[in-house]
């Protein structure tokens, strides 16, 4: 991938942004501010969670890696953000509707919003992706082995494709990491390779992938085209001449989707950082995160009466002895997606022991350190096994009792599936920071390198519309997405549907990128993760 940029034609001077333009002091100021306070609090909340009398006396050691996986995690969302977050400002940037500093400024606190208010189904979404028994031994060598070793290679090749100016996808580059990590898993214990990633799931996030840049690609176009049929000004599909912004109603739709794009990417991008720091903190205080603490007390009623009804609903349904070890036969199903006689049996007794558990101790923040563990493991089993039957079709339950187990799944997510403020407002600074601190490469590739010619005002409009719709619609879906790909090609599509034509060496960079993302991150993290492996 040639990163030369003599190679490429270069721009028009005429209209060219000025991208060394340096914020005003009070705007610094202020950030800092901002930074300072979201520190203080993230702080605060994380030392209250790991001192509070629930979770018992900590040694040195869980606070260490806890530290040192935390900070990983957040250098990951912080090279997203300026690897991936640049390809939201890079339009309203170079069809001058925002100041280079302004515009990052204002990109960043749209992520750190988006990241604020996101669900946490894209978080999980990628968990699920991870071998079911480093999930269940995530506290253990092998689970921080996993840990960082998909994070480390994600940060190796997102700091390698923005260094060469590169618009390529950490969404990608995760998932890639993740099936690096599964494979290296599955030979370390004798099996085929293929045996450690689940499949279905990836193919779910691969079809996202894929498909995001072609809807990108086409729908700008087809809009472009729709734009300049209904729309007869001339000066929105020319060149900016002596960096005038554009006419206030285009420039109020730039800003427009340059802020809906950062609002998308931080609340679909940001989850992916805080997924992963749940895994880290349910590993280290278990005690702290691996139960949602803060369920109503009658919830827990409602909770065990729940665990009741769907194991004898299940029980009923598939008689049968239970099996001697029902953690084993749902184990080995969510990794083979392979039902037997016994899962049933295996699932309504796992059930019952659940709202057992539950109800001994009456809330999930009374539970001792010894137990927390294994009940939050044996309610993932369950959850995956229901999400994996309802998916599947397999089985043959009466109505009755596939609404149970419906029900009951929901309660268990609610109980497993939760991500605090704090952790949200951690991955919202450093995605916020990234933004702020290397935009400039991609930004250039972006409104420079693409197509021959300067972008113009309506085709930055359309790329951005575009963009937004497509991330944000994937975030409703649980889906990642690309940002990187999808207003790349969005660019793409305008400039070929306009006759500017694209640049040929730009183009195949990307698309080597493209390419590569995906074997480089599993050679990077299952590499990794066997050197991890031996270390720990």
């Amino acid at each position: 991938m040639n990163s030369d940029s003599s190679s490429i034609a270069a721009a028009p001077a005429t209209g060219h942004p000025d991208l060394d333009q340096r914020a005003r002091p009070a705007t610094g100021l202020a950030f800092l501010g901002l930074l300072v306070g979201g520190l203080l609090f993230t702080g605060y909340n994380l030392f209250h969670d790991v001192t509070a009398p629930s979770v018992g006396t900590l040694t040195w050691l869980p606070f260490l890696l806890l530290g040192v996986a935390l900070f990983i995690a957040l250098g990951f969302e912080f090279v997203n953000g300026f690897h991936d977050t640049a390809n939201a400002v890079a339009t309203v940037i170079y069809t001058h509707s925002l100041p280079p500093p302004v515009a990052v400024l204002w990109s960043g606190a749209f992520n750190f919003l988006g990241v604020l208010v996101s669900s946490g189904t894209v978080a999980f979404g990628i968990i699920a992706l991870l071998p079911v028994e480093l999930i269940l031994q995530v506290g253990s060598s092998a689970g921080f082995a996993m840990v960082f070793a998909l994070l480390i290679a994600a940060i190796i090749w997102n700091l390698g494709t923005w260094w060469l100016g590169l618009p390529a996808s950490s969404s990608h580059t995760m998932v890639g990491s993740i099936v690096g990590v599964g494979v290296a898993n599955a030979l370390m214990h004798g099996r085929d390779g293929t045996g450690g990633v689940d499949w279905s799931q990836l193919a779910k996030v691969g079809y996202s992938l894929l498909l995001s840049p072609i809807i990108g690609f086409c729908c700008a176009a087809l809009l472009l085209l729709v734009l300049r049929a209904l729309v007869k000004h001339p000066e929105l599909y020319q060149q900016p001449q002596d960096r005038q912004p554009p006419p206030w109603w285009v420039r109020s739709l730039l800003i427009l989707t340059c802020t809906g794009v950062s609002f998308a990417h931080g609340s679909n991008d940001g989850q992916k950082g805080m997924g992963l720091i749940m895994l880290i903190l349910v590993g280290t205080v278990p005690t702290a995160y691996a139960l949602n603490h803060a369920m109503p007390v009658d919830q827990m009623t409602q909770f065990v009466a729940l665990a009741q009804a769907t194991q004898r609903a299940v029980a009923e349904a598939a008689p049968g002895p239970a099996p001697a070890d029902p953690h084993a036969v749902l184990t080995d199903y969510v990794r083979t997606r392979r039902p037997t006689p016994e899962t049933l049996p295996a699932l309504a007794a796992l059930a019952g022991d659940i709202g057992v558990q539950v109800k001994r101790h009456g809330h999930l923040d009374q539970m001792p350190a010894a137990a927390v563990t294994n009940v939050r493991n044996d309610m993932y089993l369950v959850s995956e096994t229901i999400r994996l039957l309802e998916k599947s079709g397999a089985t043959a339950l009466e109505t009755d009792a596939r609404e149970h187990l419906h029900a009951f799944k929901q309660s268990i997510d609610a109980a497993t599936k939760f991500i605090p403020t704090w952790v949200k407002v951690a991955v919202a600074i450093a995605l916020g920071l990234g933004t702020m601190v290397g935009w400039k490469r991609i930004v250039v590739t972006v409104g420079e390198k693409i197509g021959k010619s300067h972008l113009t005002y309506g085709q930055g409009a359309v790329a951005e519309v575009v963009a937004m719709l497509t991330i944000g619609e994937a975030d409703a879906f649980g889906l990642p997405v690309s940002t990187t790909h999808v207003l790349s090609s969005g660019v793409a599509g305008t400039m070929a549907v306009s006759g500017a034509g694209l640049q040929s060496a730009t183009l195949r960079n990307l698309m080597l990128a493209w390419v590569l993302t995906l074997p480089a991150a599993i050679t990077l993290s299952a590499f990794l993760y066997w050197m991890f492996v031996q270390w720990l």
